[in-house]
């Protein structure tokens, strides 16, 4: 059962993802979780500490879905299912339910400012990073930690990339389709096992060839370019 606190810090990413940094103020997050006037302020007195619990909420809430993933990842997982959740990552965060995807950037945005939402941000990078490390070294991978941290970012960067750019211009930048982004970003950003070339066993299709295009150096290009400006 939800308490009341976790549904205010609900409300309140709601709120941040339908209206912006601008539009989260006591009374919107009042509004949307349907309490009487002056509730989420008795909880959250000042816009930083509401900042903060809305930021805390969602790094509890990826932990959660972490911890879901590692309970549920099968024994026998391939580079090849690896690979294959990015799209649907993708496909999930933007097109389905941008929700988090959007109250995750508005955070960035103030965790420039704000120590406390920065602090926040960043467990939830790492239990990220380190949950994919642990993904992908399940399938027989050799990722670190930083290279699921990165390919975290990529991901970010071009989620936020389709939702924020006219449909000309993801065209014009090799973006309009998200399966094969997806697929780029975790190409771009995961190291090639050594034994690609003698597994046979769905691998080349997870990584692809070095140059060639969608192979591991044109999906850095392509992956890495929106990420980082």
């Amino acid at each position: 059962m939800t308490s009341r606190r976790d549904l205010l810090c609900d409300c309140a990413i709601s709120v941040l993802a339908a209206e912006g940094g601008r539009g989260l103020t006591h009374r919107a997050v009042d509004r949307a979780a349907g309490v009487p006037e002056g509730t989420t302020k008795n909880y959250f007195p000042s816009r930083d500490a509401l900042l903060g619990a809305a930021a805390a909420r969602m790094t509890a809430l990826h932990a959660a879905a972490v911890r879901r993933l590692r309970e549920t990842t099968p024994e026998r997982i391939t580079p090849a299912d690896v690979a294959r959740l990015y799209p649907a990552l993708l496909r999930r965060a933007v097109v389905e339910d941008p929700t988090q995807l959007l109250a995750m950037a508005e955070l960035y945005l103030e965790a420039v400012r704000r120590p406390g939402v920065r602090a926040a941000l960043g467990r939830m990078a790492v239990s990220n990073a380190r949950a994919g490390a642990g993904l992908h070294a399940a399938a027989g991978l050799s990722s670190t930690a930083r290279d699921a941290g990165l390919l975290d970012a990529y991901f970010l960067g071009v989620a936020v990339s389709l939702l924020a750019l006219p449909e000309e211009a993801l065209r014009e930048v090799g973006l309009d389709d998200p399966e094969a982004v997806g697929s780029g970003l975790f190409r771009a950003a995961v190291p090639e096992r050594p034994d690609r070339g003698r597994s046979g066993d769905g691998d080349q299709s997870a990584h692809g060839g070095g140059d060639e295009p969608g192979g591991r150096g044109g999906g850095r290009a392509a992956a890495g370019g929106p990420a980082h400006g």
